[in-house]
């Protein structure tokens, strides 16, 4: 079996057995999100409603997140700790060489990127996100089930690799060879709108590509070599180990970064904290209106 290290299809998820493959269904409302275990998010009873065989589910705030370490200045969305999300993995039954899919509602919350990241940043690389997410496996006809499901847990410690992100804020500033890549829609980045954070606008000199560009009508990726045009286009003369990318908190990021990787773009890094990480403090330079191209 090939391993899949960025997107795959409905069909080439079909056919892989059940105990080759890990399937993680990370479907989220940011404005739904619950309260506790007796007020699940909508994401998560849309989950129990029915989902591919074989999943299991993710909560972008509880799995792959550490929303108590906000207070930090780390964003709306801080990074889990090494320890948890090693717990989070035991808990799935992951070992290593077995595929990880991860997929979410194609228009959704796009937290399965955050966990393709996740995973990529403990340096696992067997991991994909499922092209069209959710509604590509039902109009595909698929088989769903209901209810949760429950894998036996296996013994797993991973670390993370510091060189992937960035948590410093000061660091994105005055340093010419960076690309900032600002995943959040134009009316956010421009700072007309913020329905989120408290203050709108984006980081001085970053860059706006909108995650929504990288799909087609369908909510499918488009294809690898025009995606590789459309970033070369905004890098100009810069590589992409260049390319540090940002959203509102470190979600919809990952959803540019595993654009480029699938465009053959690799390399380039996540600002964790993003937006809301950058206006936790007020000192903070705040640009409005569109950069100049």
């Amino acid at each position: 079996m090939t391993l899949k290290t960025t997107l795959i299809d409905v069909q080439e998820l079909a056919a892989l057995a059940p105990a080759d493959v890990l399937i993680v269904d990370c479907r989220f409302e940011l404005m739904a999100p619950g309260t506790g275990e007796r007020d699940v998010g909508k994401g998560e009873r849309d989950y129990r409603d029915g989902h591919i065989p074989g999943a299991v589910y993710a909560s972008l705030d509880t799995d792959l997140s550490d929303l108590a370490r906000k207070a930090q200045g780390l964003g709306r969305h801080p990074l889990p700790l090494e320890a948890a999300f090693s717990e989070v993995l035991s808990r799935w039954g992951w070992h290593e060489g077995m595929q990880v899919v991860c997929y979410d509602a194609a228009n959704g919350s796009l937290a399965a990127a955050r966990l393709w990241w996740l995973l990529r940043l403990a340096g696992i690389r067997d991991v994909a996100v499922l092209d069209g997410g959710y509604q590509a496996w039902v109009a595909a006809g698929m088989p769903v089930e209901s209810g949760d499901v429950h894998r036996e847990p296996r013994p797993v410690s991973v670390y993370f690799d510091a060189e992937q992100y960035l948590v410093e804020h000061d660091s994105l500033r005055n340093d010419p060879a960076r690309v900032l890549l600002d995943a959040r829609a134009a009316p956010r980045y421009r700072g007309e709108v913020e329905p989120i954070d408290p203050v709108g606008g984006h980081v001085p000199g970053a860059l706006n590509r909108p995650f929504a560009e990288n799909l087609r009508d369908d909510g499918r990726f488009k294809q690898a070599d025009v995606l590789r045009q459309e970033f070369q286009a905004l890098l100009g003369a810069h590589a992409s180990s260049d390319v540090v990318h940002m959203c509102g908190s470190g979600v919809t990021a990952c959803h540019n970064l595993l654009a480029m990787e699938h465009a053959g773009l690799g390399g380039s890094r996540l600002y964790a904290p993003s937006w809301s990480g950058w206006v936790s403090d007020a000192s903070r330079p705040v640009a409005k209106g569109s950069e100049p191209g």
